[in-house]
């Protein structure tokens, strides 16, 4: 049998797969080392920035108390306030104090925003809480919370139960109205189509209402929170004891500007640390929501 030539055998051609039908997945993920050092550098870009005006305005400060431009009785250069804080932790005062304030801002934080968040509830679901609660909690919520200290005085003494019912009455209101706002503005056809399934009123509200509320509910949270320091302030200078009130009266008798100041700043640090948390508790209980920014 003749073996066939060379010029009879046809090339090799490898096999080359049909293209596939329909779209392509294209993977167009970053390289994950590539992602965390951009991650990175976009954290510490934003921990610049933010800081960068504070290490500013502190630079002028400490400038125009270094060349006299401001008296030391009335403003004290930082490096001061920074030894009066020294001289607080040293003697134990800052330690002390700071608990015994976050305690009564916590408690009337904790009672206030229960009371606001049931009204809400109460008024935004049914139309008879609405009838009752909503008109007097308007008139009521105009009132400021400072101008109620005299009427505390009288009913509570001037005891912990008079710093604590003033911070009460102070964090209701803004959990009320934006729990009754967020009850009141979930879309009609989510509702239209719970029934359609034959869910209960219970149901609905549950599963429904309260979860598509939750942003707002949140929201009037994280004011409240801001708003029980700024209370804790005017209830701590009712016959206080104990906490960052007693330190800023006694400064304010002993004429101390600096641990005046450094007080204050103790009251801003501890809002921050508060929005800080209720920041936390809204991306844990809204892993769903998005964070848009426009640039």
């Amino acid at each position: 049998m003749a073996q066939p030539s060379r010029a009879d055998i046809p090339p090799f051609e490898p096999h080359t797969p049909a293209p596939p039908k329909g779209p392509v997945l294209v993977d167009l993920s970053r390289p994950p080392q590539a992602s965390r050092t951009r991650s990175r550098f976009a954290l510490s870009f934003r921990l610049l920035s933010r800081a960068l005006v504070p290490a500013l305005l502190l630079g002028v400060w400490q400038a125009a108390s270094h060349f006299g431009l401001v008296a030391p009785e009335t403003l004290p250069a930082p490096t001061e306030i920074g030894a009066a804080f020294a001289e607080l932790i040293r003697t134990g005062e800052l330690q002390s104090a700071i608990p015994t304030s976050l305690a009564r801002a916590l408690v009337g934080l904790a009672l206030g925003a229960l009371t606001g968040l049931l009204l809400g509830l109460f008024a935004g679901l049914w139309r008879v809480g609405e009838e009752l609660f909503d008109a007097p909690l308007q008139m009521l919520r105009t009132i400021p919370f400072i101008a109620m200290i005299p009427l505390f005085i009288i009913w509570f003494g001037i005891g912990e139960q008079a710093k604590i019912a003033l911070i009460y009455g102070a964090t209701i209101f803004p959990v009320y109205l934006n729990t009754y706002a967020g009850v009141r503005g979930v879309d009609q056809k989510l509702i239209e189509a719970a029934k359609v399934f034959g869910l209960s009123h219970r149901l609905i509200a549950v599963r429904v209402i309260i979860p598509t509320a939750l942003p707002s509910i949140l929201v009037g949270l994280r004011y409240a929170a801001g708003v029980s320091l700024l209370a804790l302030v005017a209830a701590e200078q009712i016959n206080a004891r104990s906490g960052i009130g007693y330190i800023l009266i006694n400064a304010n008798q002993n004429q101390r500007t600096d641990i005046i100041i450094a007080g204050i700043i103790v009251y801003a640090l501890l809002g921050i640390v508060i929005d800080l948390i209720m920041r936390v508790v809204e991306r844990l209980a809204l892993p769903w929501r998005p964070s848009l920014v426009l640039a």
